[in-house]
């Protein structure tokens, strides 16, 4: 599949636990995609303590994620991006710590996405990319979970040894340049 990215919107897809979309590095992810000339949704999703599947799934459709969508999800966030591709086309995809099990946690097994089978295939055939970043650090996703999705994925994989969860910082450089090669390529 042609990597070239016809897409004019990215939607901003906060974790679980109470984040908001004023979290971490989300506005600023917002102000330099803006800036690159994407529409950019970044909103507190519904239900953002639980992140339940059967309430964000629905929201990432009625805010119009669809082939010229680029997602971008943190967390609980990625997890909710993958699922959206298993039955939606879209532009492209970026996973920021990235998991694929409830990792044994009753509050994660509850949000109903790890209940069924991922859909590996469905997700690539419906995005001409996707880009994980994770790092060897990160307290709440062990390092195993995102290289799993990266090899069933087979996409870009970038890790980082020094970013935790990737909540300590205001700024993803790396993210936005991601971006920025995608839409001139």
């Amino acid at each position: 599949m042609s990597e070239a990215v016809s897409a004019t919107r990215a939607i901003l897809i906060h974790g679980n636990g109470g984040c908001t979309a004023g979290d971490i590095w989300l506005p600023w992810v917002e102000r330099e995609l803006s800036a690159l000339g994407l529409e950019v949704i970044n909103q507190t999703f519904p239900d953002h303590i639980r992140a339940r599947a059967s309430a964000w799934l629905p929201h990432l459709e009625s805010l119009g994620a669809d082939e010229r969508t680029i997602l971008i999800g943190h967390s609980s966030g990625a997890v909710a991006a993958m699922r959206y591709a298993e039955t939606h086309r879209l532009a492209g995809s970026i996973l920021v710590g990235v998991c694929h099990t409830d990792l044994g946690d009753a509050f994660e097994r509850a949000s109903g996405y790890y209940a069924e089978p991922w859909r590996w295939q469905r997700i690539r055939d419906h995005q001409p990319w996707i880009a994980i970043y994770s790092s060897t650090d990160d307290p709440l996703i062990p390092i195993a979970e995102p290289r799993f999705v990266a090899a069933q994925l087979r996409c870009s994989y970038f890790e980082f040894d020094d970013r935790g969860h990737f909540t300590d910082r205001r700024q993803f450089p790396e993210l936005v340049n991601l971006v920025r090669r995608k839409l001139t390529s």
